[in-house]
C-alpha cells in the first residue's frame, strides 16, 4: 500500500520534465522488463487463450487510459489528491457498476453507504461548485476512478481463465505495444538526458509502484483471502497524502481530508455484512 501511494508523487516528478508521451511509452516499457524475474520466481508456465486475450486487450486500453488521465491529473493538481480521490471513488463506482449490470439486489446497510459516498464524493470533486470541478485536475482523477472500476471488473473475472501475475504481464506488454505507436512521433530517446532524480521516479513507478506492489498484492490475496487483502487499500489515501507532503512539500487540503473520509465509510457500509 506504501508502494502505490508513494507512486503519485513519483508521476508528479516525472510531469516535471518530460511529455506524457514519453512517460507512458517507459513506465509500461520498464514494467514488462521487471516482471521477467517475477516470472522465473512463480514458476507457472505463460499461457494465453483466446478468451484471456479478450480481458488482456481490454485491460490494456483501459489502463493505458488510466496512465493518461492520471498523468493530466497530476501534472495540473496535486500528487495527494489523486491517490486520495481514485482509491477512494473506485470501490464506489465499482460497487454500483455491478449492481447495475448484473442487477445485484442491495441491502439497507448498502444504500446507507452509498448515500455516504455520494455525499463524500461531492465534498472531494468540490460538485457543489461545478466550475471549480471543470477548473481542476479531479475532472482527470474522477476520470481515472470510473476506468479503474471497469479494470476491476475485468480483472475480477479474467482470473477464471489467466494467472494474475501472467494477466498482468500480457497487459504491461500489449500496452508498451500500444503506448509505442502513441509516442512514435516523440522524442523516446530524450530519456537518457535526464537526470538521476528523473531516472528514480520512473523506475520507482515502473517497478516498485507497480510490478513489485502488485506481485505482493497477489501473494497476499491468496495467504490472507481477498476480502482482508482488500482492507489494506485503505492505506493507500494516507500514503499517498503522507509521500506527497514528505516528498513535494504539498499541502494537505480540508475538503480532501474530509470527503475521503466520508468515502471510506461507505465503502465499510457497502462491504458489511447485512
Amino acid at each position: 500500500m506504501f508502494l502505490w501511494g508513494g507512486g503519485w508523487s513519483a508521476l508528479k516528478i516525472l510531469t516535471y520534465t518530460s511529455s506524457i508521451e514519453v512517460v507512458v511509452f517507459w513506465r509500461f516499457f520498464l514494467m514488462s522488463i521487471s516482471f521477467l524475474p517475477i516470472l522465473y520466481f512463480i514458476k507457472a508456465p505463460l499461457t494465453l487463450n483466446k478468451t484471456a486475450l479478450k480481458f488482456v486487450t481490454s485491460s490494456s486500453v483501459l489502463n493505458l487510459s488510466f496512465m493518461i488521465f492520471s498523468f493530466l491529473g497530476v501534472k495540473n493538481g496535486f500528487a495527494g489528491n489523486g491517490g486520495v480521490i481514485i482509491t477512494t471513488l473506485t470501490p464506489l463506482i465499482t460497487f454500483l457498476l455491478v449492481a447495475i449490470m448484473f442487477k445485484s439486489k442491495l441491502f439497507a446497510s448498502q444504500y446507507l453507504g452509498l448515500f455516504i459516498g455520494l455525499v463524500g464524493g461531492i465534498i472531494i470533486l468540490q460538485l457543489n461548485d461545478l466550475s471549480l470541478f471543470f477548473n481542476s485536475s479531479n475532472i482527470y482523477f474522477a476520470l481515472c476512478a470510473v476506468v479503474w472500476a471497469f479494470v476491476t471488473i475485468l480483472s475480477q473475472h479474467s482470473h477464471k481463465h489467466i494467472h494474475p501475475v501472467h494477466y498482468s504481464f500480457y497487459i504491461s506488454i500489449v500496452a508498451t505495444v500500444f503506448s509505442f505507436f502513441y509516442a512514435f512521433s516523440s522524442d523516446l530517446m530524450s530519456v537518457f538526458h535526464q537526470d538521476f532524480k528523473f531516472w528514480l521516479a520512473l523506475i520507482y513507478l515502473a517497478v516498485l509502484g507497480q510490478s513489485v506492489a502488485t506481485t505482493i498484492f497477489f501473494i497476499a490475496s491468496a495467504k490472507l483471502g481477498s476480502q482482508k487483502t482488500s482492507s489494506f487499500m485503505f492505506l493507500v489515501p494516507i500514503f499517498s497524502l503522507l509521500v506527497a507532503w514528505i516528498v513535494l512539500d504539498e499541502t494537505i487540503q480540508s475538503h480532501i481530508i474530509i470527503g475521503g473520509a466520508l468515502s471510506l465509510i461507505s465503502v465499510y457500509f457497502i462491504n458489511k455484512k447485512n
